[in-house]
């Protein structure tokens, strides 16, 4: 019998939340059970000892090092006294929550490694499990011990790619999110390549007690399947067109039986000459039956995404009053900075959503799609247009980023990438991001935003000589974004290869170079021999094999060659590495959705050196999300500054802020043991090019 047994009476199963799993019969408001705090992904807690009265006593209650540095996106999640989250590397472990002493970790041999936005708990009765991945294998632990639990799939993990198809076998497939539970299921996130080389983002139920693919629902829909018409008639078996998958996470009302799935593009990312049509089920809200997968409605937020237009965050659940009647709703932040707010069972917009005008692009075999959707309500909380008037008026490089803007294209929000460059703006990292939006039970929604820009162009791919060196190998597949000198290119987020040898082994960073990792795409069509070669640059070492004739030409980008590739993800800034556009670059907004209205925006973040010149403050970019409390705080950290600030959510009054050991690029979590609410969070570090880290601090008063 499955843990939620059949037989169970739907009224025990409604009335009792479900807010981890049927076996867990009450909510604890004093735990953060879930991933960015509940089913609802509201990053909400009802805790109020710590309050705008005493907020400035906080200080440091425990810091917990990893043992290993890096970037951390983990929201931590806290339950019965116990707190489980991951290192740098994807390495889950379990702690005391009142002391941060650890009580066990699951090593990995494989020295691979991934970022993980946290772990999933579930629990029926005496038996209380972890879930959390590690490349395509979903695991299962015991909850108190970290004991493998081996009767869940084959020995304690199951794959992945279960339900994706043969297509999918030799392709790159790992999970970066906490999976979504209903009942005794686990609704699971997938991240791909976003080359050509992507396997199908399918949404996947699998049984969490027995490892077991319970149902799959297509993205892209095959022959006689709602959405197929959207899609030329063969892209469904096509190996060279996948992803349209769900990255993010999702969310789920457990009472009404609905999980709410916010979809990425369709891949290749930036090119969709081989996938013409709208292409549902990318760029989409699904609304699914949670057990058996079904849809209930959609609603495409991009048509023919080839701007890499992803749904960056899970939605929000939350309760609205529209024309003097409660409303239970579903928004969804995005990318473009908008917030589409829909009535939660039948997917009615609750604001008016119309459909403008979009550039078409000049890439020969491309069709970009005539409109896109916009929502009159609320107004865009990035900015959706740039001119010569809008570049950084304190740049010492004015000029040349005069130049860049007016020899690329730029036509707003959806312009088409071009060969000499078009500038993507809001950013490929937001308006908003994968941290997400915090909701209160109020309707207020609260959004850290992103402003930079970036520079990117699409040209044809090329045919590659079969006699190129390690070195060439590189320059042709890697220093587009990892740069020709190895030093990488922090400010867009991709890390410098120096030492990589002291870091990874060879097998590992031969596996990347195949299979892609997060970001990046695999290259499955290179040869061994030009991987072996690769690495060998790579890690200082001779050529590994022998150069082929110089006469001698071949394919490896694929067995039809991909027709079009970008410069690579590189950031539209200064010579000095500050964003080309004019301040804010980051901001902090109030939205009440009952009405659409701002009830406040502040620029947030900042650069301490530009300060002391005299600049007024800027704002930057932010990674992970806010917090908000029932007392009336709302806690954020996210910048490279490495600050950790909370203020009081009613007016974006600054109440306090303190230094962390490293920036935390994370979502905080709040919680409550024996008597004193904590809040913690995860310092790693290292993007954006920040000193690095290896903790999580936790802070409560004295």
């Amino acid at each position: 019998m499955n843990a939620c047994s059949p037989l169970t009476p739907l009224s025990l199963l409604l009335s009792a939340a479900l807010l981890v799993s049927c076996g867990r019969s009450s909510t604890h408001e004093s735990d953060w059970e879930e991933y960015l705090g509940g089913p609802d992904r509201n990053h909400y807690s009802s805790l109020t000892q710590i309050n705008p009265d005493n907020v400035t006593q906080l200080q440091v209650a425990w810091e917990f090092h990893t043992g290993d540095s890096g970037q951390m996106q983990c929201n931590p999640i806290i339950i019965d006294g116990r707190l489980y989250a991951a290192t740098a590397k994807g390495i889950p472990f379990a702690l005391d929550a009142a002391t941060g002493k650890e009580l066990w970790r699951i090593p990995d041999t494989t020295r691979r490694g991934q970022i993980l936005r946290g772990v999933t708990y579930w629990e029926s009765g005496d038996d209380k499990r972890i879930l959390f991945t590690r490349g395509e294998w979903l695991y299962a632990v015991n909850a108190v011990t970290g004991e493998i639990i081996t009767s869940f799939g084959d020995g304690g993990k199951t794959s992945l790619k279960a339900g994706l198809g043969e297509s999918a076998k030799q392709k790159h497939v790992e999970s970066r999110t906490p999976g979504t539970v209903y009942e005794n299921l686990i609704i699971m996130p997938l991240s791909l390549s976003e080359g050509s080389d992507a396997a199908p983002g399918h949404i996947q139920a699998f049984d969490i007690v027995t490892g077991k693919l319970a149902w799959v629902f297509k993205t892209i829909p095959g022959p006689g399947e709602f959405g197929y018409d959207t899609w030329p008639e063969t892209v469904y078996e096509n190996a060279r067109v996948g992803a349209a998958n769900n990255w993010a996470g999702m969310a789920v009302d457990r009472k009404r039986g609905i999980v709410y799935v916010p979809t990425g593009s369709a891949a290749f990312d930036f090119y969709g000459g081989d996938r013409i049509g709208s292409n549902l089920f990318a760029n989409t809200l699904l609304a699914l039956n949670a057990k058996t997968g079904e849809r209930i409605w959609h609603f495409q937020f991009v048509h023919h995404d080839i701007f890499d237009r992803d749904a960056p965050a899970p939605p929000n659940l939350l309760t609205v009053t529209h024309n003097g009647k409660k409303i239970d709703a579903v928004a969804q932040v995005t990318k473009q900075g908008y917030v589409f707010l829909f009535n939660r069972e039948t997917g009615e917009p609750l604001f008016p959503i119309e459909e403008v005008p979009a550039p078409p692009s000049d890439v020969p075999g491309e069709k970009a799609w005539p409109t896109q959707p916009r929502p009159v309500k609320p107004l865009p909380y990035a900015r959706q247009t740039l001119t010569e008037n809008d570049l950084n008026p304190y740049s010492a490089h004015r000029d040349s980023l005069l130049t860049l803007f007016r020899n690329s294209r730029y036509e707003g929000p959806f312009t088409p990438l071009a060969k000499n460059g078009s500038i993507v703006f809001p950013g490929l990292d937001g308006g908003a991001e994968w941290g997400g939006a915090a909701v209160d039970p109020e309707g207020v929604i609260y959004i850290n935003s992103n402003e930079a820009s970036w520079l990117i162009s699409l040209d044809k791919a090329k045919p590659r000589e079969a006699a190129l060196t390690g070195a060439q190998l590189y320059t042709s597949f890697c220093s587009a974004c990892h740069g020709a000198n190895r030093r990488g290119n922090p400010a867009s987020g991709y890390p410098s290869l120096h030492d990589i040898d002291k870091r990874l082994t060879r097998d590992v960073v031969s596996d990347i170079i195949e299979k892609g990792k997060g970001r990046m795409a695999g290259f499955p069509a290179i040869t061994r021999a030009q991987r072996d070669d690769i690495v060998a640059f790579l890690f200082g070492e001779k050529q590994a094999s022998q150069p082929a004739a110089a006469n001698v030409r071949t394919e490896i980008v694929g067995e039809e060659p991909v027709e079009y590739k970008i410069s690579g993800y590189t950031k539209y800034l200064d010579a000095d590495g500050y964003p080309a556009i004019a301040p804010p670059w980051g901001t902090l907004n109030a939205i009440d959705l009952n009405t659409g209205e701002y009830v406040w925006k502040i620029t947030y973040g900042e650069y301490p050196e530009l300060l002391e010149k005299g600049i007024p403050l800027t704002g930057s970019e932010s990674y992970g999300g806010p917090v908000v409390t029932a007392s009336g705080l709302l806690f954020i950290a996210g910048t490279k500054d490495q600050k950790f600030r909370a203020y009081r959510k009613k007016t974006g009054e600054l109440l306090w802020e303190t230094i962390l050991p490293a920036a935390a690029f994370a979502t905080p979590a709040t919680y409550e043991v024996n008597g004193k609410q904590y809040i913690v969070l995860a310092c790693g570090g290292t993007k954006n090019g920040a000193p690095k880290g290896d903790s999580y601090v936790a802070f409560a008063l004295p």
